[in-house]
């Protein structure tokens, strides 16, 4: 199978299937994972996490879970296939940003670098600019979730507030929030109603 196949393969079941996990689970053991450039979504299986944060376990098992929430909500979204992809792909930078630093596994900087590396991946298979800097705005703004409820300084909320729907985000950080092994509804729910709420107050005062 070509480059190009398998990607317009694994579209077809991002968008049509239910539960995509099912086929993903099932393709990442292909050949084609072992090249360039789905070499980045098969690294995700060898890329660990916080037990902490992530008891799921590896970024792969962690972004099945995502992309399965996502699958629950595509429709809420403008752009569904961007949704999607973006779902897959949101954590490629976490294979080359994740460092062992006080004993702790942490992966800075993983939103920025994965929207690089998504940018580069999608444009061998598509031309479409809109579709494309769609997926990398959902990757490169993920974390602001984390950033803007808690009050980090890592993030940039003006660039967020003049590029997306922050109903959209707050739609995608739910998706991964909920893609975490013992995640609750409410909880992450009301998390998300924070970030709208705080991102809304911050575009009043601009």
């Amino acid at each position: 199978m070509s480059s190009d196949e398998l990607y317009k393969e694994i579209n077809d079941h991002l968008i049509s299937d239910s539960i995509p996990s099912i086929y993903l689970e099932k393709v990442i053991e292909r050949k084609e994972f072992q090249l360039p450039p789905f070499h980045l979504i098969y690294q995700l299986k060898l890329t660990e996490q916080s037990p902490i944060h992530h008891p799921e376990g590896n970024v792969w098992n962690h972004t099945l879970l995502v992309v399965d929430e996502a699958a629950k909500r595509k429709n809420l979204c403008k752009t569904p296939s961007a949704f999607m992809w973006a779902a897959l792909l949101h954590d490629i930078g976490k294979p080359s940003t994740t460092k062992i630093r006080k004993g702790k596994i942490t992966s800075y900087d993983h939103d920025k670098v994965g929207a690089k590396l998504a940018y580069d991946f999608l444009s061998q298979f598509t031309k479409d600019q809109f579709f494309i800097n769609f997926v990398c705005s959902f990757i490169e703004f993920h974390m602001h979730i984390l950033y803007v409820v808690n009050g980090l300084p890592y993030g940039n909320i003006p660039k967020l507030l003049k590029e997306m729907d922050v109903e959209e985000v707050a739609l995608f950080g739910l998706c991964d929030r909920l893609g975490r092994k013992h995640a609750t509804l409410e909880k992450e729910e009301n998390t998300i109603k924070q970030f709208i709420k705080r991102c809304k107050a911050l575009e009043r005062k601009q």
